[in-house]
């Protein structure tokens, strides 16, 4: 076997790897050893602070050319405690032209003397400067971002602060715009700045544009004045206090659809061609402003509440004050919205205005203080909107996403010892911090807990905080020494293994708790929980609280139970094993009520090898109440299709017509697996729903049954650019080596969304096995500009993949070793280095 064949197949083989890495940018795994040791100089201590910084105010223009911010900082500072004659501020990359102080007694200015290393600036003052005293400094710079070398983190793709999106104006299709993403440190590549969450200070922002552009910022828009030459400076200003990594700005084309929630502004900026989906998008911003403001007893914070989809944004979100950021990819057009919504991530950054912006973590030791609340602010709003099963699938996908993390490693909620403040970006602060929170309402109760976070925010409002403020405030609510919730959860890592054992004699239920988790790693914990016996007529609960390795419980019953039911609410997190009658979870599907449990039963009995149980469940759950489960059942019936009786198949014939667009496509694509030419009339039905995703589960039975009939709607589909569509047909032109593959691949290259890429690259990569040498040649291009530069590391590494199979096109040896030389992304690098010998 050639070198180059070994790497294609090592790649091919590193394929499932990728696609099963997650996609949402607000939660990342990554490859880390279970246990780190750090020294003692290893310590991430909060950022001492000599200055309070008290207001910024920056004057801006832009050189799009260039790529190059024109500004002017001027920044007002008092002394914390301690007087102070230097004052450092964080510059990246920057080109500092003067550093003025403005007279203590007048409107004069002096030169400052200053040192500039290209991270920080460290200023002279021209005295001693005491407590109570006020300094006004300026500097003008020019900040050059895309000349500053930056990283960042699996979360947020790297962190150079302030990005021009196409300034030349060159790429066809893709709009000029100008957007910041401040988070973790990277505002101060763009503005001097104290860069560090411990602070926070009033701001405005003079922004000069071309007049054809709109601009956004933290704050309202007081003025807007024409500058010359066809340009306008506007002025936002944003008078209550934030944290600097906050500060946002935005500069486009963009339509501006206006909302309201009581007297506060709401506004969504779109693309121009959105403007009539704006409203089906963010549409439930007004309702979750209500609800939230109502359940955390602390009312919206701010004077308005803008957000803003801009392209190629490197994370999913990002939650500024007043002015959220969305990633492309929530921009969709109303038919796309009967399929799934956006409300997560909606409802995740709006908590944050709350949780992270009001009251701010001290240091990125205590992200989940910002995180954790925004990750159960997604659960809080699908309880309340969209019930309790909605609200129990997110709570199990994000205990899930949390153990995938932690079979790799095993970390503190609050981590003083990491490598980088990127690192905490994980499942660990967004998927356990949720979890956590959610088993601390469980045990205070709904009432203190609510109660508990009013106190949270009113007592540290404006302010930086440490997680022993968060459990001052539920000991003053629930008048509760609560160390030993926050020590087990916050700051040890792991989490509990428990097996659980049952069995019943003389009127007892004896049950027997055993911890099995790594006890060098965790500790023993306190887990307070429930039992539920359920009798013929009744189910009793009994609490218990857990607190030895290995503890039993005698429990008087009048009768044997018909089930036995450990945290039947899902309260807990925990890895719990509990073994079950295949009758004990048939009777849970009926009687257990969660979503979970039926889930559990309904898994559970499917796999199993007893045909009746499968059988009759299976039809049961076809009438299920929530939709989730009524597609697993379906989806089952793919994988045991001797399961389904005739009844069964009229129900899920009927199903065909189902108001569930999920619904729908199972139903259909079950039933032309099963006998598509009795179905056929209902695949060609069905290519004119209203959901793309019944379209394209249409396309993909005529892809897989009735090609000539597919032929016929060719003309028709080509021009879909929504996924589900993209896909079945992307399966036929892979496979034919014509002119019109290659036109289809080449323009879909452009018009799917960032993440779906991945997916159509798969197809091209196909399709290039079989495509003449012009046509390999024409694509090669495209795939190299996507290997280099792709914001999604999938992407990169799918365009890499495709690059392989032109290894024996001029150069192209060359431009892959250069690709991979350049890849900064540590776990595509890992994967890289293991082909770079065999290239070399």
């Amino acid at each position: 076997m050639s070198s180059v064949s070994r790497i294609i197949l090592l790649l091919l083989s590193l394929l499932l790897t990728f696609t099963g890495r997650a996609q949402d940018v607000e939660s990342n795994n990554a490859e880390r050893m279970e246990v780190e040791l750090y020294s003692r100089e290893d310590f991430r201590a909060t950022r001492t602070r000599e200055f309070d910084l008290l207001h910024t105010k920056l004057e801006l223009s832009f050189d799009w050319a260039k790529q190059w911010v024109n500004g002017s900082a001027t920044l007002v500072l008092t002394p914390v405690f301690y007087p102070q004659d230097l004052l450092l501020l964080d510059a990246k990359g920057m080109q500092i032209n003067e550093v003025l102080l403005i007279s203590r007694t007048n409107a004069s200015t002096q030169p400052l003397i200053y040192e500039y290393d290209g991270t920080q600036l460290q200023i002279e003052l021209d005295q001693t400067t005491e407590r109570g005293d006020t300094i006004a400094v300026v500097i003008n710079y020019i900040a050059k971002p895309e000349e500053y070398a930056s990283e960042g983190s699996p979360a947020i793709k790297d962190d150079q602060g302030l990005y021009f999106i196409n300034p030349q104006g060159k790429e066809e299709g893709k709009p000029r715009q100008i957007w910041t993403q401040g988070e973790t440190e990277g505002n101060s590549v763009w503005f001097p700045t104290i860069d560090s969450p411990n602070e926070r200070c009033t701001q405005e922002m003079l922004i000069t544009v071309d007049q054809s552009f709109k601009t956004l910022s933290n704050g309202v828009l007081v003025s807007s004045e024409p500058a010359g030459d066809s340009q306008r400076t506007d002025h936002w200003i944003m008078d209550k206090p934030h944290a600097p990594y906050l500060f946002m700005l935005a500069v486009g084309d963009f339509t501006v659809v206006e909302d309201a929630y009581e007297s506060i502004p709401l506004e969504y900026w779109v693309a121009p061609e959105y403007q009539e989906s704006a409203k089906a998008i963010f549409g439930n911003t007004a309702e979750m402003l209500a609800y939230f403001s109502d359940l955390f007893g602390y009312p919206y914070p701010w004077d308005k509440y803008a957000q803003i989809v801009v392209r190629d944004f490197v994370s999913g979100a990002m939650e500024n004050t007043t002015a959220s950021v969305f990633m492309e990819e929530v921009q969709v057009d109303q038919r796309t919205l009967l399929d799934y919504n956006w409300d997560y991530i909606i409802a995740h950054e709006l908590v944050h205005q709350w949780f992270g912006n009001l009251v701010t973590c001290e240091s990125w030791s205590y992200l989940p203080l910002n995180e954790a609340f925004a990750n159960y602010g997604e659960y809080l709003w699908n309880e309340y909107n969209y019930g309790q099963d909605e609200a129990d699938y997110s709570l199990k996908e994000e205990l899930y996403t949390y153990l995938a993390e932690a079979e790799e490693q095993k970390a503190e909620l609050i981590r003083y010892y990491y490598e980088d403040q990127e690192d905490m970006f994980d499942a660990h602060s967004y998927s356990k911090g949720g979890r956590v929170l959610h088993m601390l309402r469980a045990y205070v109760g709904d009432e203190a807990f609510f109660k508990g976070l009013s106190v949270y925010l009113s007592e540290n409002e404006f302010s930086a905080t440490e997680v022993d403020h968060l459990r001052l405030a539920f000991e003053k609510v629930t008048g509760e020494d609560l160390n030993w919730f926050f020590d087990q959860w916050f700051f040890n890592p792991g989490h509990p293994q428990v097996e659980i054992e049952h069995f019943y004699k003389n009127d007892t239920l004896y049950v027997k708790l055993m911890q099995l988790q790594d006890l060098e790693i965790s500790p023993v914990y306190r887990l307070p929980f429930y039992v539920d016996i359920h009798l013929a007529e009744n189910i009793v609960r009994y609490p218990i609280v857990m607190e030895n390795l290995i503890e039993e419980y005698a429990l008087p019953v009048d009768e044997e139970p018909a089930l036995v039911v450990v945290d039947s609410e899902n309260q807990m997190l925990w890895e719990l094993y509990h073994p079950k009658s295949l009758e004990e979870l048939y009777y849970q599907y009926f009687n257990g009520g969660r979503y979970l449990l039926r889930k559990e039963a309904i898994d559970s009995i499917a796999l199993s090898d007893s045909d009746d149980l499968k059988t009759s469940l299976l039809e049961m759950a076809l009438s299920d109440p929530y939709v989730r489960l009524r597609v697993d059942a379906i989806d089952y019936y793919m994988e045991y299709p001797e399961a389904l009786t005739p009844s069964g198949k009229q129900t899920i014939t009927t199903m065909l017509q189902d108001s569930s667009s999920a619904i729908r496509s199972s139903a259909l694509r079950l039933l032309t697996t099963l006998d598509y030419a009795n179905v056929r009339n209902a695949v060609l039905t069905a290519l004119e729903d209203s959901s793309y995703n019944v379209v394209g589960t249409a396309l993909a039975a005529l892809y897989e049954y009735d090609l000539p009939t597919l032929e016929a709607y060719l003309n028709k589909f080509s021009d879909y650019t929504n996924i589900n569509v993209v896909i079945p047909m992307a399966s036929y032109y892979s496979e034919r080596a014509s002119e019109e593959s290659f036109k289809y691949f080449k323009t879909k290259i452009s018009q799917v969304g960032r993440n779906d890429l991945y997916y159509l690259l798969q197809y091209i990569n196909t399709y290039l096995l079989i495509a003449p040498t012009e046509q390999q040649q024409a694509l090669a291009p495209l795939l190299v500009g996507l290997a280099q530069s792709h914001k999604n590391y999938t992407v990169r590494f799918a365009a890499l993949q495709g690059l392989f199979l032109l290894i024996d096109l001029p150069e192209m040896e060359e431009q892959i070793k250069e690709i991979m030389q350049a890849e900064t992304d540590p776990q595509l690098r890992e994967i890289y280095m293991l082909f770079e010998a065999d290239l070399n």
